[in-house]
């Protein structure tokens, strides 16, 4: 239980960081190698680094109200330093003209790097997406 509460506590500061443009302590949330897809209903986009993740969503949202949530974790410990989750998840970001609301959910694997559980893939299937008026 201890390690699924840290996985907890590692989302909750991804979503939190985010929102709140703190750019160098999302980045600690990732290992070195991470990588992401994030799918449609839009061209997938895919990310190999997690500099390149933080770096081009610094680049679209550094100045753009977003609200980032995940819900009801499944997560499940693999191994000793590996496990495995899904999160039901909502997003609001207000770029101007373009801005959206989507639902989908988060299938994320972590591994346990020196002691302490980091993010080490990310595949956000989106279910909807949503024009803002």
């Amino acid at each position: 239980m201890k390690d699924i509460e840290a996985i907890k506590n590692l989302k909750a500061r991804y979503f939190r960081l985010l929102d709140t443009k703190q750019w160098d302590e999302w980045r600690e949330v990732f290992s070195t190698d991470f990588s992401a897809v994030i799918e449609g209903p839009h061209p997938d986009i895919e990310f190999h680094s997690r500099d390149e993740l933080v770096d081009t969503n610094r680049g679209i949202l550094a100045e753009v109200a977003t609200v980032h949530q995940g819900h009801t974790p499944e997560i499940e410990i693999t191994g000793t330093d590996t496990a495995t989750g899904i999160w039901a998840m909502y997003d609001r970001v207000e770029i101007p003209g373009s801005g959206f609301e989507g639902w989908g959910h988060y299938h994320e694997k972590y591994r346990k790097v020196d002691g302490e559980w980091k993010i080490s893939h990310i595949h956000l299937k989106r279910l909807k997406l949503a024009p803002l008026e």
